[in-house]
């Protein structure tokens, strides 16, 4: 017995030590092939994991090592000397957060595989970084370290879990203390993505649908960058990526896509702390006084002309978490990302699985910390899920409230498993969609989950939207769909009948013109558009100004969309339009192409959509009273699924580049805003017979 005691742990030695020099051993780059298309996609083919996360860290590289780099600056707190005061807030932000000593805790918690792919990709930036010094942003930046790459996760994470909007207005003292409570929520908009998926029983060719089309950022560190990884350990997958991770994040293998839309349940809590009137470093639980972990950071500050200057800032920690004092008084504040990098373990599970099963074990992890889930398979399985770490809370307590916190008892430590979570698998209906909306409005009424039969401390913020009555308006129209069904759906760009969430802003539909001769023309545009959002369309351009005039009068008059809206301020809105057009244009009539525009280098082309429409554009003030399109539509990948595999087709809005050099910088920009998509694959041999470039790193 002992000796047999004994060669198990030998084995186990053996192996634990075989992973540790299989994690550590560099990686040879001939051994990966990095495979570019007509369109600059990159497919990289490796025999192993690891390989292919080195190829993915060289090849995004080469298109976006810009972008990646300001991803982890704050793990070193560089960020500061390279954007000045808006960067040292990201670096202030790792220190509150403890997130490098939550990297030091956590990465024993990592699997082999797991860390496999993290150290392939670190390896790449750093040779990618230590080939081309001249692209490094700041000296001392690089090598990265494991520690960095994990601190700079764990900032992602937190700003993935809105743990950025509790400090901002704890910073800006938009929290109202306990006697003065107005509440703390600030969704209010009703920007998203959209997830459809549809079963072989609600579609004309017996295929299974799923529309991936998340709304993000066009540019930036949270936009898009398509890929394609391909190993011989059992990974191949088609999706799209941050700046940063080591995978795709969204897409689809050979048998089975989801895609992520963002979900709003209860995930931060937020506690107003007690301090000892005689000693402020001292705050109460339990009926004792506690003296804080108070510890004084230094960053540092780009300020003028490259000068940089140290400024010396307080972190402040409690038992309840990281504590900001403002005006108003000391709050602490509690994110589920404190204690979370297992996002990549995830993400990579989902990944490489190959049924439903599979993939519904990689889901148990909860490594992601929030995000709804739309997934079909060549199984005709379709699936939805409003996945995120929720806090284990006392259901008797107001959470979305500021809570009083002076207990032990209200430390937040546990998490609700998978199982606690809505979702709903293959409904009788054939379909599930969301759109950012409520997750009890998933489906056909009859198969929809009941919120009865959650947590009433999940306390999701979603109701409904413009795009999911949109959505139930067109799927009411069809028994079965057809492809070209799906996509008019997916592109759709039609209010429904009753535009929502406009509050006492819709009074505009009905003012009469003749009492505003002044406006009689514009108010007649307004009142006579048919609500579509079509480069041709006259009526959504002046809408769109109007619209986003009047909320900058009622914010100028502290006042809402649902407040009672004065005539007045419909009237300046109103003039507001009128001369922007006029100045601008010289008429009022214009149509939405005319004003709104995709715009990148040097082309400049019109772009559909509005805000809130299942196929969305959110736009911004650019020269000669023009928008520029700055978030919407991002990555769009359509499936059909088969029990012959995925039929994909993608398109992305400016090109898989962001080198103004590149070819692919721009050249999916026209696809894009005519609503066309290439055809893209899974398959090694077309891959490499259609390739326009085919390399190793370095």
């Amino acid at each position: 017995m002992l000796r047999d005691t004994s060669m198990l742990r030998y084995k186990i030695l053996s192996f634990l030590l075989f992973s540790l020099t299989d994690l550590i051993s560099q990686v040879n780059p001939n051994n990966i092939s990095i495979v570019r298309d007509k369109w600059g996609v990159p497919h990289i083919y490796a025999k192993t994991d690891k390989e292919v996360a080195y190829g993915l860290a060289w090849a995004h590289a080469e298109d976006d090592f810009k972008t990646i780099q300001k991803t982890f600056l704050p793990a070193k707190g560089l960020l500061g000397k390279l954007d000045g005061l808006n960067g040292a807030i990201f670096d202030y932000a790792v220190h509150l957060l403890r997130s490098r000593k939550v990297a030091e805790r956590e990465l024993k918690n990592l699997s082999p595989n797991g860390l496999s792919v993290i150290y392939g990709y670190l390896e790449g930036l750093n040779a990618y970084a230590k080939k081309y010094p001249n692209e490094v942003l700041l000296k001392n930046s690089f090598p990265l370290s494991i520690y960095d790459y994990l601190t700079g996760l764990n900032l992602m994470l937190h700003l993935f879990s809105d743990t950025g909007d509790v400090i901002a207005q704890l910073l800006n003292n938009n929290i109202d203390p306990l006697d003065d409570m107005s509440g703390v929520d600030n969704i209010g908009s009703t920007i998203g993505s959209n997830g459809f998926a549809f079963k072989s029983s609600k579609t004309k060719d017996g295929k299974t649908y799923l529309n991936v089309n998340t709304h993000q950022p066009l540019e930036g560190p949270f936009s898009w960058y398509e890929a394609h990884v391909i190993s011989e350990e059992g990974w191949n997958m088609l999706g799209g990526l941050f700046p940063g991770l080591p995978l795709p994040v969204i897409g689809t293998n050979k048998n089975l896509g989801w895609t992520h839309t963002y979900n709003y349940p209860d995930m931060n809590d937020i506690y107003q702390l007690i301090i000892n009137p005689n000693n402020k470093n001292e705050y109460r639980i339990d009926n004792n006084w506690k003296r804080f972990e108070i510890e004084t950071v230094k960053l540092k500050v780009k300020i003028f002309l490259g000068i940089k200057v140290p400024i010396r800032r307080k972190v402040i920690w409690s038992d309840f978490g990281p504590v900001i004092k403002n005006k108003k008084g000391h709050f602490a504040f509690f994110s589920q990302s404190l204690n979370n990098i297992s996002a990549i373990e995830q993400w990579l599970q989902m990944n490489k699985a190959n049924n439903f099963q599979e993939f519904e074990s990689a889901l148990k992890l909860l490594g992601i910390p929030r995000f709804n889930i739309i997934y079909a398979d060549v199984d005709d399985n379709i699936f939805y899920m409003s996945n995120a770490r929720l806090s284990v809370r006392d259901s008797t307590i107001n959470w979305r409230e500021v809570v009083l916190g002076d207990k032990s008892s209200l430390i937040l430590n546990k998490y609700h498993p998978y199982e606690d979570l809505p979702k709903l698998i293959n409904p009788t209906s054939g379909y599930i969609f969301n759109t950012n909306n409520s997750p009890f409005n998933s489906t056909e009424k009859m198969d929809n989950l009941k919120e009865i039969n959650y947590n009433s401390s999940f306390s999701f913020k979603e109701k409904e939207n413009n795009r999911s009555s949109r959505f139930m308006e067109l799927i009411s129209r069809y028994d079965r769909i057809s492809y070209s069904d799906f996509k008019e759906i997916k592109y759709d760009q039609k209010y429904p009948d009753t535009i929502m969430f406009i509050g006492n802003i819709k009074k505009v539909f009905d003012l009469d013109n003749s009492k505003f001769p002044d406006y009689s023309d514009l108010l007649e545009l307004i009142q006579n558009w048919d609500r579509r959002g079509g480069i041709e369309n006259i009526g959504a351009a002046q809408w769109n100004l109007y619209y986003n005039y009047m909320l900058g009068v009622l914010s100028k008059n502290n006042l809402n969309i649902e407040d009672t809206i004065d005539i007045k301020y419909h009237i300046e809105a109103l003039e507001k339009t009128s001369d922007h057009l006029m100045k601008n244009f010289g008429k009022l009539n214009i149509k939405l192409g005319d004003i709104q525009r995709l715009v990148r280098g040097d082309k400049n082309i019109p772009l559909s959509g509005l805000i809130d429409m299942i196929a969305p554009t959110y736009s911004v003030p650019i020269k000669d009273g023009k928008l520029r399109a700055v978030s919407g539509e991002s990555y769009i990948m359509l499936i059909r699924y088969s029990k012959d595999g995925p039929e994909i087709e993608t398109v992305i809005p400016y090109g898989n580049s962001s080198d103004p050099r590149s070819p692919h910088y721009t050249d999916q920009m026209k696809m894009y805003s005519e609503k066309k998509l290439k055809i893209m694959t899974l398959d090694k041999d077309e891959i490499f017979l259609n390739a326009t470039n085919i390399y190793n790193p370095n």
